[in-house]
């Protein structure tokens, strides 16, 4: 599914950094692409990590990030302070609602638990229609590479609705290789 027009780009990503630096490189290189090209940021609203890379890049171009965070992390100090605007949750699925629901599409970049549950929470929204827009995931490097090929299986087995190939514009999400390919697949 293409979108018409992407205003609002949800990133879901790491509040770590990760064993190799093309994760942080790609972090502020989407935040900075979406700065110049007039695409607001919705994310987590972390500091570190490639949270707070992607909030770097945007930043440092004059772009616009929202930060969707719940309370107990606000107290907890978890939070980037110098975003243009942050929304405050009660609870964590308030937090990935909220995000959905001020995005037109959404990117995934490498992550860790967090990243996993918000990306396949989207993907079973998109499956039943509660979510549509792109769902792109962002390879970098090959690693979701098992969690792919763990989605081909579940499709394989009947666990869930096919998925022939991760390049049409209207399966559930597409892979991309690259930063600039994700913001393609998404309609930025």
């Amino acid at each position: 599914m293409k979108s018409e027009s992407v205003g609002r780009l949800l990133v879901c990503c790491a509040s770590g950094e990760g064993s190799d630096p093309i994760y942080m490189d790609a972090a502020r290189e989407l935040g900075r692409k979406c700065a110049e090209r007039g695409i607001a940021i919705v994310y987590g609203a972390g500091k570190v990590g490639l949270m707070g890379a992607l909030a770097e890049g945007c930043l440092e171009e004059g772009g616009r990030i929202v930060g969707v965070i719940p309370r107990f992390m606000v107290e907890r100090g978890w939070c980037h302070e110098g975003l243009t605007d942050l929304v405050v949750t009660e609870t964590m699925g308030e937090r990935k609602q909220e995000m959905r629901d001020r995005s037109d599409a959404l990117l995934a970049l490498p992550g860790g638990c967090g990243t996993l549950e918000e990306l396949l929470e989207a993907i079973t929204q998109r499956q039943m229609n509660l979510y549509n827009h792109p769902i792109v995931i962002v390879n970098i490097g090959g690693y979701f590479d098992a969690l792919l090929s763990l989605l081909e299986r579940a499709a394989g087995e009947g666990f869930m609705r096919e998925q022939p190939t991760v390049r049409k514009a209207d399966s559930l999400w597409r892979v991309a290789g690259s930063v600039e390919e994700a913001l393609e697949y998404a309609g930025a």
